[in-house]
């Protein structure tokens, strides 16, 4: 039975948490960085070997993935969870929170069906090294396309509120300030949320069945439901945002379903490295929802599709001529 260290448990918790929400493909990165590490690593990280504890252990990582999402974005959801009682209660669905809700559910149900379906398949066939490397460049063609074909949203529409002055201020001021801050950044939220729940039910289901293409290693689950949102006219803003909040119950219900497996015989004698790399997921997938949220305000996928192409083509001509 393979065995999984405490250094490739942290190494593979920090890149899971950070290429899970960053558009560059956790799976296909979990799949090629111990293939071109080789050695040891290759043999103990190997998602489609037959009796490998790796496979449940970047799954159940999810679950360290999903609750940094909610600790981002508990208000969103405290709202989102409101609205769909409310819906349910009164039997309509009129307010924006009772529509995101609504179309969260109907957007997630394609991929939950998909990945009950095609899981299996998809890791034992294709959860190789080569085939991860060629649907990372095609990630970045994704990507790419995406920024070429996108509809150009409105002016003004998802963009960050003017700064205040600078300047020095009195601790008081900071206090002030920092207050100041956190109620532009809920306006914001709140901005953003109407904005989204302006999609009309198919589109919104149109986009979150993209998340499909992502149980293929190399395909970024936010990266194309983010060029997925870009279509259909969403801002880069907008876009991310609705993938962070699409990809949270489907990456939590991912871990959880693999539970199971790390509390079985697959997870004997790793429960310290599963603990070690959750932790790690965790802080990773929390600074980089921080810093993608602010990211996409102002910029593009533009890098990450540079990023995948070249690193896609790179461990592609380095598997198959080393």
């Amino acid at each position: 039975m393979s065995h999984l260290t405490y250094a490739e448990a942290i190494v593979v918790g920090l890149f899971q948490g950070v290429t899970e929400l960053f558009p560059v493909s956790s799976l296909g990165h979990s799949v090629l960085i111990p293939a071109l590490v080789g050695g040891q690593w290759a043999r103990d990280l190997n998602v489609s070997a037959p009796k490998s504890p790796y496979l449940a252990f970047i799954v159940g990582l999810h679950v360290a993935t999903a609750v940094a999402l909610l600790a981002f974005f508990w208000r969103d959801w405290l709202r989102i969870i409101g609205g769909l009682l409310t819906s349910v209660r009164d039997r309509q669905v009129q307010t924006p929170d009772q529509r995101l809700a609504w179309m969260l559910i109907l957007a997630t149900i394609p991929v939950g069906i998909s990945g009950l379906a095609l899981e299996h398949l998809f890791r034992t066939v294709l959860g190789k090294p080569i085939p991860a490397a060629i649907f990372l460049t095609l990630n970045g063609v994704i990507l790419y396309g995406g920024e070429r074909l996108r509809r150009r949203a409105p002016a003004g529409a998802g963009a960050p509120e003017a700064a205040g002055a600078t300047g020095p201020v009195s601790p008081a001021g900071h206090a002030g300030q920092t207050r100041t801050a956190a109620r532009q950044a809920a306006r914001t939220d709140l901005a953003s949320d109407g904005r989204l729940a302006t999609l009309g039910f198919a589109e919104a289901t149109l986009i979150g069945s993209a998340q499909i293409l992502a149980l293929l290693p190399g395909i970024s689950r936010s990266g194309v439901t983010m060029v997925a949102g870009l279509v259909r006219g969403l801002s880069h803003e907008d876009a991310a945002r609705f993938s962070f909040l699409l990809a949270t119950p489907v990456i939590l219900a991912a871990g959880t379903l693999k539970i199971p497996d790390l509390t079985g015989p697959l997870g004997a004698g790793i429960g310290g490295q599963v603990l070690a790399g959750s932790l790690c997921s965790g802080i990773g997938a929390y600074l980089s929802v921080r810093y993608l949220v602010r990211y996409f305000q102002t910029r593009t996928l533009t890098p990450f599709a540079i990023y995948c192409t070249v690193a896609g083509l790179a461990s592609l001509a380095h598997l198959t001529l080393t």
